[in-house]
């Protein structure tokens, strides 16, 4: 059995270790050492710069909006999904679809609508109204944030929702809580994980992004995405750039760390049954 369960797991285990565990050891590598092959901190003091804690900031304020503004949407919306029983799957895929699509033609398509003579300006000409000038402003970026990222908010919570028994809300209903007890002491809970799920998954790409920042942003705003970017594919400072990359990674993890302790997920629903 031993035998079987190593030839089952020997694809992952290459996997694993081809794109996940040797390009960390080789980000970390180069951000600890300089050009001569030395031990060097200074690639991390790097992000001490003005130009680069404005960037980091930035993506970090950006990144933490849109993760609101796409729990505020999601949570809602996958609540009226949850509730449809006919047609619920077409309009699920509905929702799905774009992600089929790819990323980068999601994001051209909203430099064309935003552009100063996309299409929205043209409609707002021909109505005599204001145009707008979002085009390579944060306004933009986080837009474009929220449209790419929402359905990855939306899916874990539509998904936690389906799996809550209608006999647990029916029994609250039934010992008395109105519906504003129900959400916030039975359904919340129990969507918990569902929730910090889709925190994560949209938090983490928000924060490193920088095909969205390049489109929506052009060279007016960069996000931190943008800088190591900028630091492997036009500098060709290897070092420079991992070393900025262990710096964000450090944010991922104490973001991760803390999705992980509000997830009571099991207690929560233990405490409820």
């Amino acid at each position: 059995m031993k035998k079987h369960n190593g030839l089952i797991n020997g694809p992952y285990l290459v996997w694993t270790a081809a794109f996940i565990v040797i390009p960390l050891l080789l980000i970390f590598y180069y951000g600890l050492t300089d050009k001569s092959g030395h031990f060097t901190l200074s690639n991390i003091a790097e992000m001490g710069t003005p130009e680069r804690m404005k960037a980091l900031w930035l993506s970090l304020i950006l990144s933490l909006l849109a993760t609101f503004i796409c729990l505020l949407m999601a949570y809602p919306l996958a609540m009226i999904l949850a509730k449809m029983k006919t047609a619920m799957g077409f309009i699920v895929t509905i929702f799905i679809i774009p992600m089929w699509m790819n990323s980068l033609l999601r994001i051209l398509a909203w430099q064309t609508l935003l552009e100063r003579n996309g299409v929205i300006n043209q409609f707002l000409r021909m109505a005599h109204l204001p145009e707008q000038h979002l085009i390579n402003t944060p306004y933009a970026i986080g837009l474009g944030m929220i449209y790419d990222f929402l359905p990855f908010m939306l899916l874990p919570i539509y998904n936690s929702l389906l799996k809550i028994d209608s006999n647990v809300i029916n029994a609250a209903y039934d010992l008395g809580a109105n519906r504003w007890q129900t959400f916030w002491k039975v359904t919340f809970p129990l969507t918990l994980p569902g929730v910090i799920s889709g925190i994560t998954m949209v938090f983490v790409p928000a924060l490193t992004t920088f095909v969205i920042s390049d489109f929506l942003g052009g060279s007016k705003v960069l996000l931190i995405g943008n800088v190591i970017e900028q630091q492997f594919t036009q500098v060709g400072n290897w070092n420079v750039g991992s070393g900025l990359s262990l710096v964000l990674m450090v944010f991922i993890l104490i973001s991760m760390a803390l999705m992980n302790h509000f997830d009571k997920s099991d207690e929560g629903a233990a405490g409820i049954l």
